[in-house]
């Protein structure tokens, strides 16, 4: 079972039994929110990335990637190899080089803002560096009504309830029936953080089979 972005939107309506016009126009709205709550929620390895800069000399600051959530590593390349940098709390990266003026090879970084990282000392030549990263993807409500995205297609009930769960917030529906969704929206996430925390990160062969406590 899977959903594109039109069968989704049907399927909310349906369940909800609801196509009044402002109800209609923020299914989108309901779809984004569940995406926003799984991505939020489960850390998946399909979602990461990696993409190759450069830093300017003597700038501290280095901008992230547009679909940029958390990092999970930043390297300069330096004499064809990778240098590691240690991700810190912005405080002490300011604090290890309070003077920007002073300049090396960068040992730290930290998240600036949403759109900069800022490194520490200011790079004293223009660095290859290369970020590895867990990234936002697009959108099921950005696309086609036809089109599909990895989580519409490998996790169907996470975003069915998780929409619902948004929709009947909207509507100030019944208490029960909302709960009754979001219980099925935690039981779908719990699915998929079975895989994308365990099995994706483990296989047989070196780990053996994974066991889970019996009830």
């Amino acid at each position: 079972m899977s959903y594109t972005f039109s069968e989704l939107k049907t399927a909310i309506q349906d369940y909800s039994e609801n196509t009044e016009t402002t109800f209609v126009n923020n299914l989108s709205n309901f779809i984004k929110s569940a995406e926003e709550r799984i991505l939020k929620g489960v850390q998946l390895s399909l979602f990461r990335k990696n993409v190759a800069g450069n830093m300017s000399a003597s700038n501290k600051y280095l901008a992230a990637p547009s679909d940029f959530l958390a990092p999970f590593s930043l390297s300069v390349i330096k004499n064809s190899s990778h240098d590691f940098l240690l991700y810190k709390d912005v405080n002490f990266v300011q604090t290890f080089t309070p003077n920007p003026a002073t300049t090396g090879t960068p040992r730290y970084y930290a998240l600036f803002n949403v759109d900069n990282f800022i490194v520490a000392p200011s790079p004293d030549t223009a660095y290859d560096v290369e970020l590895h990263y867990f990234y936002r993807p697009a959108s099921l409500a950005s696309g086609a009504e036809s089109g599909t995205t990895w989580l519409s297609t490998n996790a169907p009930q996470a975003m069915l309830y998780g929409s619902l769960v948004e929709a009947y917030t909207f509507m100030k529906g019944e208490p029960d029936v909302l709960q009754n969704y979001e219980k099925k929206f935690i039981e779908a996430v719990q699915l998929l953080k079975l895989h994308g925390e365990a099995k994706e990160t483990t296989d047989y062969y070196r780990s053996g089979q994974i066991v889970r406590v019996k009830q």
